[in-house]
């Protein structure tokens, strides 16, 4: 009878298991599917409710992959820098966003791959950015993992280092300046008619990396890099330590400790 027992366990498990993979391979297959509709429906409620300047967006190359990788002040950094181009921009955010029934529908299909910030299904979420950027498509990315509740500008994590190593990609990085007054880190709504400036730097390639070891130690001097470069145009104090996670949060981002051998 107890061997029963555990049996049929142990199948439950595997079925939710089967389950869950499903699930998530759904939201990962609809990433990107409406984007162009969805910025379309969306483009006059943010004409008229925003006051957006891009500043030298031609640094940003017109073909080829590209990382956008900029600093992270306000939920509405990612649909700025998603819709902010000529080109489409497929965004990585924090799985928590799809909790909602029509969140999780809408979010993925208008261009943004979710980040299970616990650890779980990351790697999956990096290939399906890999593959963004093999197909020569543009990946956007918040290094820091979190938004800034100081107004600081806090070290980057090694994501986007590993991105552009493995692809090869030049980043370009992205000074966003003025989201958090238009809309600060925790409230619900924007406030009407703010301004915004998204500042592009010119591209960080890999070149001065290309033949050194893909290990911690180069992954952690292109994220310096990268971060002195968005801390110039945003004009932010950098804090050379993690961002705080604010108590209300979740899911901390994950320890570099345990990026690493994912990204290897």
């Amino acid at each position: 009878m107890d061997v029963l027992v555990k049996c049929t366990a142990a199948d439950e498990n595997r079925d939710q298991h089967e389950a869950g993979r499903n699930r998530s391979n759904q939201v990962f297959d609809r990433v990107g599917s409406h984007y162009w509709a969805v910025r379309r429906a969306t483009a006059p409620i943010r004409h008229w409710w925003l006051d957006t300047t891009l500043v030298d967006v031609g640094n940003v190359p017109d073909d080829g992959p590209v990382i956008l990788a900029a600093n992270h002040l306000s939920f509405l950094d990612s649909p700025l820098l998603m819709f902010g181009l000529d080109r489409q921009v497929t965004m990585l955010g924090k799985a928590e966003y799809l909790q909602g029934w029509a969140t999780r529908r809408l979010f993925p299909s208008a261009g943004m791959i979710p980040v299970d910030r616990s650890g779980r299904g990351l790697v999956e979420s990096l290939r399906r950015a890999e593959r963004v950027l093999t197909t020569d498509g543009v990946v956007g990315i918040f290094p820091e993992g979190t938004r800034s509740r100081t107004g600081d500008l806090y070290r980057g994590r090694s994501g986007v280092a590993h991105l552009a190593l493995k692809t090869g990609a030049p980043i370009v990085p992205v000074g966003i300046i003025g989201s958090d007054a238009v809309q600060s880190p925790d409230s619900r709504l924007p406030r009407f008619r703010g301004r915004v400036e998204l500042r592009f730097g010119s591209p960080i390639d890999m070149g001065p990396w290309v033949d050194r070891p893909k290990n911690a130690d180069t992954k952690t001097e292109i994220t310096g890099a990268v971060m002195r470069s968005i801390a110039a145009l945003s004009g932010q104090y950098y804090r050379d330590e993690f961002a705080p996670i604010p108590t209300t949060d979740p899911a901390a981002p994950l320890p570099d400790s345990m990026l690493h051998p994912a990204f290897g």
